[in-house]
């Protein structure tokens, strides 16, 4: 006789995130999943900043506000002056000397006033940029105010996610780090699509009324995530011990071998190639398509769900046993095609072409960046790891702002040829500028596998063993800063 089955309990609402956030098994007795939450809330912060800075505000200054295409692109640039140093940051936080006995505080506090000021002054900076008799000290404003904004980010990720890595047992933090990246592109989805609707009837005002009001929420958000998180503790905040080696020791030490530099080389070409449309796709489909600044803020969201799209996808091939070379040849393969589908969404007049190549971006995008990062890590000794970290978010911002800025200069310079009367220009359209940066990035997409196959190679050839590096969970403990 066969007992009937026993009732299922009701789920609780943790065990709900367990299944539908991924990496949610990152809480720990230690770090509890609503503590680890509101810690994240930073990065939801940083998400939603970049969606102005590389979505929303791009699209405003080109279509709304009449600002040229190459002068956008440098602006949208600007903020990545400060990822570079970026491995400097987090080794200063590191070795931060404190008599309070924090360290990543005060890093995560400055960085969030900077990105505040940067905020608070950008609007009235950008409308300064239309009214001709004031170009120029608008120009210098909104220089001043995409730095700002991108210095405090970026310093506010890097010490963030180091105080991620500080609180969680070492058991879990690979998924606590990879859990919060997770809330990363939770952000910039969210702040995509709520942005989008606000500005959904553009005007001056309710421009102002958006920047400043992430400006305060910005503040709002990075104070709750950080309160009586890091206990003080003096013992660990005096400084750096003697015979301890310089970041520049360390940094010689890496770049030392050979394939190294030539993997970092692999992750530019590649890195450029994707971020080249960063300031073109919201502009191309707001005057080439005719759609709202909501529709155009839309895209970044879709990017943003591709992003997450191929982070999930990376983990669960990882997992599996890909190989993390192929991954990375894999999500530049996937970027080809979404480039395509970009390329011909003019000329077809299809914005749904649009929104499936920019989701396409962004699941190539995922795929390649955890790809290579996973590779960059493996090279390194455990007391390098983070160097290896540092050296790859540092080579592919600062390429994927020369990406940007190239984007758009190279968009400007063809459109300027298309109306010089040149007898070539008759064959063009308004698209051709941008086709031409699209095109390019397909170009260097292929470059880019190029470069990497023979490290594919090399790995055959050397004998090691490729699942090695696998061999552990998959969470991603190093992922950038």
């Amino acid at each position: 006789m066969t007992r009937p089955a026993r009732p299922r309990p009701p789920q609780s609402f943790a065990g709900l995130l367990f299944q539908l956030l991924p990496f949610a098994d990152a809480a720990s007795a230690d770090l509890p999943l609503p503590r680890l939450l509101r810690l994240s809330l930073f990065q939801f912060s940083v998400g939603m900043a970049t969606v102005l800075l590389n979505g929303t505000l791009n699209r405003v200054m080109v279509v709304e506000l009449g600002t040229p295409t190459w002068l956008v692109a440098l602006l949208i640039a600007v903020p990545l002056l400060a990822a570079p140093f970026r491995a400097l940051m987090g080794h200063k936080s590191d070795t931060h000397r404190s008599v309070l006995g924090w360290r990543r505080v005060p890093y995560i506090w400055f960085g969030s006033l900077m990105q505040f000021g940067g905020l608070a002054i950008m609007p009235f900076a950008l409308l300064l940029l239309d009214v001709p008799a004031k170009f120029m000290l608008g120009l210098v404003a909104a220089t001043a105010a995409f730095l700002m904004t991108g210095t405090g980010f970026h310093l506010t990720q890097t010490a963030g996610l180091a105080l991620v890595s500080d609180l969680a047992p070492e058991d879990k933090r690979p998924r606590a780090v990879a859990l919060h990246y997770v809330m990363l592109l939770v952000g910039m989805m969210f702040s995509a699509f709520v942005i989008g609707g606000i500005l959904a009837d553009f005007s001056a005002t309710k421009l102002v009324q958006v920047i400043q009001g992430c400006a305060v929420l910005t503040i709002i958000l990075n104070v709750t995530a950080i309160w009586k998180q890091e206990a003080r503790n003096p013992a660990v905040t005096q400084g750096p011990q003697p015979g301890a080696p310089s970041f520049s020791q360390l940094w010689r030490d890496f770049v030392k071998d050979g394939r190294n530099a030539r993997m970092l080389t692999a992750i530019g070409i590649g890195a450029a190639g994707f971020a080249m449309q960063d300031a073109l796709l919201e502009p191309y489909g707001g005057e080439i398509l005719g759609l709202s600044v909501g529709a155009t803020t839309g895209l970044t969201g879709a990017w943003a769900l591709g992003s997450l799209a191929g982070f999930t996808l990376s983990g669960r091939a990882l997992a599996r046993g890909w190989d993390p070379l192929r991954l990375a040849g894999a999500g530049l393969v996937v970027g080809i095609n979404a480039f395509l589908l970009v390329l011909f969404a003019g000329p077809f007049a299809a914005p749904l072409m649009l929104y499936a190549g920019s989701l396409g971006i962004g699941v190539g995008l995922g795929l390649f960046s955890v790809g290579t990062l996973m590779e960059a890590m493996s090279l390194a000794r455990a007391e390098s790891a983070g160097l290896a970290l540092g050296a790859w978010g540092a080579v592919q911002a600062s390429c994927a702002g020369l990406g940007i800025a190239v984007g758009g200069l190279l968009r400007d310079g063809v459109a300027l040829l298309v109306q010089s009367g040149h007898a070539n220009a008759s064959m063009a359209t308004r698209a051709t500028g941008y086709g031409a940066v699209y095109t390019l990035e397909i170009v260097l997409l292929f470059i880019g596998l190029a470069a990497i196959g023979p490290l594919v190679g090399y790995q055959r050839r050397s004998g090691t063993d490729p699942d090695a590096s696998l061999a552990r969970p998959f969470g991603l403990a190093e992922f950038p800063t």
